[in-house]
């Protein structure tokens, strides 16, 4: 039999049942697409007709369909062959003109590294495209805020019970199906808004008998995974400690994320008492993931979703009614802000770790506050050299540590010479190691070569001819470092050389 979702897609936007906002603004985008040449992003929960909108929309423009799926084609290569040539006006025969469209279908697949640069190849294109595109997507947070950002927003809400069922009682009609207008009703209060869900429903009970009666419809509960947002309705607002505890178990998050979801949002609504309560739930529910990091025991999990569902919930006094706009976590784009400081941060404190001997935390929290106070603007200037030659910091990291711009000439000048320093050490300690001699000339033996090189020693700063008739500078028995400690000596009598060079006199 044919899947009756398929046979009975509608043909143009007039057509699609319920959400008639996000049906005219879709319409607008395209009618007016010339104007702005931005790409829509349709995004709702499965199942609320979003593909079919799409479909319906070209029908309407008379524009011709090219869709990709992104759980089949991730990679940027796959990008590139399929959406880069049809958003540029190229169908896959290499011809086309006038206006198609192309519809990235489950567009919220793409996810960073791992599909090897989709993510990047598929913002790029929207952001160049010569064609109209729809990306639709179930979870509109999972996808990137670059690709977010590049496009129209347009959301898809659940379709109520009341649009579900002429949907049903249409397709009965033209199946020639005898019903109950209870059984109808009962299947769309059961598949909670999801009208495709609800027509397969219909479609698997119509095979089994011949009048429809609301006996017939024991679809019985599916495996459906909660939406985040109805979690914060259902903790925040409408259900008791017990039920939103079982609320939080259909939701495909951990407890960490449900606390930043939970913290964030619940003072939207909770005020007063309440919300110290509910504050205070999360607290304990921090503290018991503190524990899960410390010990790597998962089965303390629990604990910490007892407080943030069923305690949130139970600290509730008020009645919390209308609909409130709940948001992702802030402590999420705070990351992101946070993502290029925090990677220098962790740069320099390897480079500690590595020197001094202990772990990169150690070095984060012990070390570099003090390395921070000690050369705040690169003052003292001296110890802010000997701390860029210890570490090998270069211009930004130096800028990091100490406050100062990372382009001054100061913080410029203090990583030259740091340079320098490092330089000098390595050749003051590598003995011989970079020792030249020149090969023996016929005729000459290996003891002559020997004798030339004494020769060259006993020269104080004269120029030695070898015995090839070359010409070697040769300087006197105080090295380049060396004399760079004497000449600090002279200027600070106070101040003795240890020999050691670093930071580690000071830690």
């Amino acid at each position: 039999m044919t899947d009756w979702t398929e046979k009975h897609r509608p043909s143009t936007l007039s057509e699609v049942r319920g959400n008639d906002k996000a049906r005219d603004a879709l319409r607008e985008w395209a009618e007016t697409w010339d104007e702005h040449r931005e790409a829509a992003l349709v995004h709702g929960s499965p199942g609320v007709g979003k593909t079919s909108a799409a479909h319906a929309l070209a029908n309407d423009m008379g524009w011709p369909v090219m869709e990709l799926n992104a759980s089949d084609s991730r990679t940027a290569d796959d990008i590139k062959r399929f959406a880069g040539r049809a958003s540029q006006n190229r169908t896959l025969g290499g011809t086309g003109s006038g206006r198609q469209l192309l519809v990235v279908d489950e567009a919220d697949n793409f996810h960073g590294n791992a599909d090897y640069g989709g993510s990047r190849e598929i913002t790029r294109i929207v952001k160049e495209a010569n064609q109209p595109m729809v990306l639709i997507a179930n979870e509109f947070y999972d996808m990137s805020n670059s690709l977010r950002d590049a496009c129209r927003e347009i959301e898809f809400r659940d379709v109520s019970r009341r649009s579900i069922v002429p949907v049903l009682r249409d397709i009965c009609r033209q199946e020639g199906i005898e019903y109950e207008d209870d059984a109808l009703d009962r299947i769309a209060e059961e598949t909670s808004g999801d009208l495709r869900s609800a027509i397969n429903d219909l479609q698997a009970l119509a095979e089994q008998t011949e009048r429809l009666t609301v006996d017939d419809v024991v679809t019985g509960e599916r495996d459906r995974t909660e939406g985040i947002f109805d979690f914060l309705d259902d903790v925040i607002k409408k259900k008791s400690a017990e039920e939103s505890l079982y609320a939080a178990y259909d939701v495909d998050e951990t407890p960490d994320d449900l606390l930043n979801w939970v913290e964030d949002n619940v003072p939207k609504d909770y005020y007063g008492d309440e919300l110290a309560d509910a504050y205070g739930f999360l607290a304990n529910a921090d503290r018991w993931l503190g524990r899960v990091r410390a010990t790597q025991d998962y089965s303390f999990w629990r604990y910490a979703t007892d407080n943030v569902a069923a305690g949130v919930a139970a600290a509730r006094r008020h009645d919390h009614g209308g609909w409130t706009r709940y948001g992702p976590p802030s402590y999420w784009s705070k990351l992101g802000r946070s993502k290029a400081t925090r990677k220098k941060r962790d740069a320099i404190a390897r480079k500690i770790a590595e020197t001094g001997g202990f772990s990169m935390s150690t070095a984060r929290r012990e070390v570099m506050p003090f390395l921070a106070q000690m050369t705040h603007h690169c003052k003292p200037r001296e110890l802010t050299v000997r701390m860029a030659a210890t570490y090998d910091l270069d211009a930004s990291e130096v800028s990091f540590v100490t406050g100062s711009g990372e382009s001054t000439n100061k913080v410029q000048g203090i990583v030259e010479e740091a340079t320098e320093r490092r330089e000098e050490a390595v050749v003051a300690h590598a003995g011989d190691a970079f020792a030249e001699f020149e090969p023996a000339d016929d005729g000459e033996s290996t003891g002559d070569v020997e004798s030339a090189a004494d020769d060259a020693d006993a020269d104080d700063g004269g120029e030695t001819a070898d015995a090839g008739g070359q010409t070697t500078l040769t300087g006197d028995d105080t090295g380049p470092a060396e004399a760079t400690d004497a000449d600090q000596s002279a200027t600070d009598p106070d101040e003795t050389d240890d020999g050691q060079s670093g930071l580690d006199d000071w830690l």
